[in-house]
């Protein structure tokens, strides 16, 4: 199970962006490569005029084999950062639901200890007063008068 925080959305999102950076470069540099052929094959086709027209035909065929390559590769990698970003969604989606699920049972544990322990002192309360009962009913009878004092002030 993947901890929900920040930090790991953070970073993967980072690893995203160095990953589709780097595709993109590689695309690049493919494309690059490719004008460097087509430019030298030129080159070579202005040495041999008498060949010129096979010459010329290698070249086209060699330029469109060049960017198909470069649009072959980046629609990998455009494919890859796009199985990659769902993944990391799904991946927020599975620890932000483990979170609610941990809030919820932590909640529910709280309210049971708090309901045993109120539980608890409201038992002791009783248990005093019956000990106890003339100085309860004094003590009663002092928070009664405070509190309508207080409600008279305000």
């Amino acid at each position: 199970m993947a901890d929900f925080n920040k930090g790991n959305v953070k970073s993967g999102f980072d690893n995203a962006a160095d990953r589709a950076k780097t595709g993109i470069d590689n695309a690049a540099a493919g494309a690059k490569n490719a004008t460097d052929r087509v430019a030298g094959a030129a080159g070579n086709m202005g040495g041999n005029s008498g060949n010129a027209g096979g010459t010329a035909h290698g070249v086209m065929d060699t330029a469109r084999d060049a960017v198909h390559a470069v649009g072959d590769r980046v629609s990998d990698v455009a494919g890859q950062v796009q199985d990659k970003a769902k993944e990391w969604g799904g991946d927020a989606y599975d620890a932000a639901k483990h979170a609610g699920q941990r809030v919820e049972r932590w909640a529910g544990d709280a309210y049971d200890v708090a309901k045993d322990n109120l539980g608890d002192f409201g038992q002791e309360v009783t248990n005093l007063v019956r000990k106890h009962p003339l100085p309860a009913v004094l003590i009663g009878f002092g928070v009664g008068l405070l509190l309508g004092r207080a409600a008279r002030m305000v």
